[in-house]
């Protein structure tokens, strides 16, 4: 049952109610996710990146800046992250494309309009690749998402790492008080060395309204995969944030507004609450 969150304050200020939701995807697994409801049946679906959750600062700063304008958001966690249910994995780039599919079903079926779906670093790579597989989204925006899927992995497996992965059929990544944080199977890295995002690129309907906004200080993922991303995509825009780095630390209100002004531009939203005729 929804909880309301808080009460209206003043003229054009939505209430905001929240409620707690459980989504099955394909695979029998329970995906946890928060409803953030504003009275408007138009619903922008976020996600989060890599080993990260629904939870996460940038995920609860977006949702609080977007529902402020009038707009309904659902944040989830995909299968194996957060509070869902399923087992971590490395890869995972399409079963997590998947696990959207699931969501966008849920809330079509209960009537909502999906107006845009949002993904941060992995969850970039996410709705991207959901958009070059279904053409029900008009509006898609990748946060800080990877071009090129080969690069950041000797960073975090080190050097010779298929070599290695091919000897013992998996890698154990460590912190730094030797501590196993998570397991990568060789399964799991072909996954994501063979999902190729320039074909998804290329994919995406020119109708499609996309979105990249990335940090120009990135220091997981180079400036240079958003430009990638800009030559291929037929109706993108692309905007460098100076100075931001991966997870936009001193940049979360930019970030936010940038994706805002481009909700509005396209109409998404209470118009009223956004000063709209």
């Amino acid at each position: 049952m929804a909880q309301p969150l808080t009460s209206e304050k003043s003229a054009g200020v939505p209430v905001v109610s929240e409620e707690r939701i459980q989504i099955v995807n394909k695979y029998g697994e329970k995906l946890a996710g928060m409803l953030h409801q504003v009275g408007s049946k138009k619903l922008v679906i976020i996600c989060h990146g890599f080993r990260a959750s629904k939870d996460d600062n940038i995920m609860l700063n977006l949702t609080a800046a977007l529902t402020r304008e009038g707009i309904s958001v659902f944040r989830f966690d995909f299968a194996g992250n957060g509070e869902s249910e399923g087992e971590f994995q490395y890869g995972n780039y399409r079963r997590e494309a998947d696990d959207l599919r699931s969501v966008i079903s849920h809330f079509s079926e209960q009537k909502y309009e999906i107006t845009a779906i949002v993904g941060h670093s992995k969850g970039g790579n996410v709705v991207l690749l959901y958009a070059s597989m279904y053409h029900d989204v008009p509006i898609v925006i990748n946060l800080s998402g990877r071009f090129a899927l080969d690069g950041g992995i000797e960073g975090r497996l080190g050097k010779e790492f298929m070599q290695r992965i091919k000897r013992d059929g998996f890698i154990d990544v460590k912190d730094k008080t030797g501590k196993t944080e998570y397991r990568v199977t060789e399964d799991s890295l072909m996954d994501r060395l063979n999902t190729d995002m320039h074909a998804a690129s290329l994919s995406i309907n020119k109708e499609c309204r996309v979105l990249t906004v990335h940090g120009s200080e990135d220091e997981i993922i180079p400036v240079q995969d958003a430009l990638e991303f800009a030559k291929l995509i037929p109706n993108h825009k692309l905007h460098i944030v100076e100075g931001a780095n991966h997870c936009y630390t001193a940049h979360q209100q930019e970030m936010a507004s940038l994706v805002l002004d481009f909700l509005k531009s396209n109409q998404v939203g209470d118009a009223s609450s956004m000063g709209e005729e």
